[in-house]
């Protein structure tokens, strides 16, 4: 569990947008009480993209719904979540009315959904969609589409033929575009997407990223990325969360993240993606099973797929160890970690310098050894 205290030292820019603490998230259930978030706390920085990755069923999509207060009935979201607009003011979410947290989404804080086809009314043009989210929140209609056409151009998009057309005549990075567009046209000051690039290829998927490299610049924006992809995200986030069995066990710089991570499952997940620096013969799949919510194991939730647990791993939860200023892991062995468990795309560079190294020796000896 990371504490408050930890993650206030752990951020050295000292202005966070939203502080939570002791975020949980459960639902009960006839065999107990389904926990699916687990007393997280952690600082989102103003201006920065927050990365947020982990298997499915890790808790994501809930600390996505938890930072609107937007986790459906019947779950039951506790803890503090704190909005600064500014850095002089804050704004307790799980304190607000209805009409107040009504406003508060999309205005200040808004989301993109997973799966943009189900997200737009396929009765409805998409213009009409951008309308009745301006009317809803009372804003100037006019000012408004002014805004939707400058985003959808941003997004390089013809923004006449996406706005007159129905979300199933748009292509899938279209629909996604458009609906990026969509839930910027309030002008928040917070995105939080959860899985946007999840159903599009490769090719797509890195263009998105680049997108919103720009729109970031461009509408000052603070990102909340959240993705099972922990390469793809690493392109574009300045930290990046590692969420397992519903808490963060890693924390640290998106570098850090991808060349030094200290915990065993963020290893695990490294070298169970493919990327262009191993061979896919190289790619390792995690073994076992992520815990069961109503049942999460004693002590570190990671003991029983851990290749390093030992009885303490068992038996006591570990708490948060500082590798460096910007990098928490909670791991008892996270020292061991990087010697024990080496990185596919570690090996593969060294083996690839190896193989040139003798290359170049050969090649000085007259071609002797080849």
């Amino acid at each position: 569990m990371i504490e408050a205290d930890t993650m206030n030292e752990q951020n050295t820019s000292a202005d966070p947008i939203i502080e939570v603490r002791d975020a949980r998230v459960s639902f009960d259930m006839d065999r107990g009480e389904s926990r699916v978030l687990d007393d997280v706390s952690i600082d989102i920085e103003r201006g920065e993209v927050l990365g947020v990755v982990g298997e499915s069923g890790s808790g994501k999509s809930m600390f996505a719904s938890a930072l609107l207060d937007a986790v459906v009935d019947p779950g039951r979201l506790d803890g503090s979540i704190t909005y600064h607009p500014t850095p002089e003011e804050d704004v307790d979410l799980l304190n607000l009315s209805q009409s107040e947290l009504r406003r508060l989404r999309w205005e200040e804080i808004s989301m993109v959904f997973q799966g943009a086809m189900s997200s737009f009314n396929p009765t409805m043009r998409v213009r009409g969609h951008f309308e009745e989210t301006l009317r809803a929140h009372d804003m100037n209609v006019q000012k408004g589409m002014d805004r939707a056409h400058e985003l959808l151009s941003d997004l390089h998009l013809d923004s006449e033929r996406v706005l007159d057309s129905y979300a199933h005549e748009l292509s899938g990075g279209m629909q996604q575009r458009a609906l990026i567009g969509l839930s910027l046209v309030l002008e928040p000051r917070v995105l939080v997407m959860d899985e946007p690039t999840a159903a599009l290829d490769l090719l797509m998927q890195r263009s998105i990223i680049s997108l919103l490299e720009e729109l970031k610049e461009k509408y000052d924006l603070t990102l909340v990325f959240i993705t099972h992809d922990l390469p793809l995200v690493t392109e574009l986030c300045d930290r990046v969360g590692v969420l397992y069995a519903f808490q963060f066990i890693e924390i640290a710089t998106e570098n850090e993240i991808l060349y030094e991570p200290g915990h065993p499952y963020t290893r695990a997940l490294l070298n169970a993606t493919p990327n262009l620096d191993a061979p896919t013969d190289e790619m390792m799949p995690i073994q076992g099973e992520a815990p069961d919510p109503v049942n999460v194991p004693d002590g570190c939730s990671y003991h029983h797929r851990c290749p390093l647990a030992t009885n303490q791993c068992r038996q006591d939860e570990p708490s948060e160890y500082r590798m460096t200023d910007t990098h928490t892991v909670a791991c008892h062995h996270w020292e061991e970690t990087m010697d024990q468990i080496p990185l596919s795309h570690e090996r593969s560079t060294t083996q690839s310098g190896d193989r040139h190294g003798n290359e170049t020796k050969a090649e000085s000896n007259g071609g002797e050894g080849r």
